[in-house]
């Protein structure tokens, strides 16, 4: 099945390996949250409102996110937007991590840290962190050009979409 898939991800430094992860083969249908750097610089030119207003159009008819790791990407304040807003619209939401997927001049990256640990649900008197509930894969290891189809599957099925 055809899954609308929302990929969140540190635009300046992985855009490339994004690119690398969107033209993978997996995507024939719509893919949502990819950006040129002409628009996403107009964009930001207008604001904190409207990149969050360009990102909730984005998300809109997703049923899955998934979540670009690179090094710097728990710490960027629009990634914690997408995660906290997918998670509000019941989307699939996994992690993948992209540090080992060469970038522009052949370079892999470090590895960082889950974002996933940033964001949880409060049950039963407990914090819950995403990191606890949302899977995360890395590109290279796990095979991401043969698998990520499937995991966004089983993440869109966790969330009942």
């Amino acid at each position: 099945m055809a899954r609308k898939t929302f990929f969140s991800f540190h635009f300046e430094r992985d855009s490339w390996r994004a690119g690398q992860v969107r033209n993978s083969g997996q995507f024939k249908g719509d893919k949502a949250g990819f950006i040129d750097k002409a628009e996403w610089e107009e964009v930001k030119r207008k604001g904190d409102q409207a990149i969050k207003r360009w990102i909730d159009k984005q998300l809109e008819g997703t049923s899955t996110t998934v979540v670009l790791i690179g090094s710097e990407t728990s710490e960027r304040k629009y990634v914690g937007y997408e995660i906290e807003q997918s998670a509000k619209r019941g989307n699939g939401l996994l992690g993948v991590y992209i540090h080992q997927v060469k970038d522009v001049n052949g370079r892999t990256d470090t590895k960082g840290k889950n974002p996933f640990d940033n964001w949880y649900y409060e049950r039963n008197g407990k914090n819950v962190y995403f990191s606890e509930i949302y899977p995360t894969y890395d590109w290279v290891n796990d095979n991401g050009r043969e698998n990520l189809g499937k995991w966004i599957e089983s993440a869109a099925k966790n969330a009942g979409r």
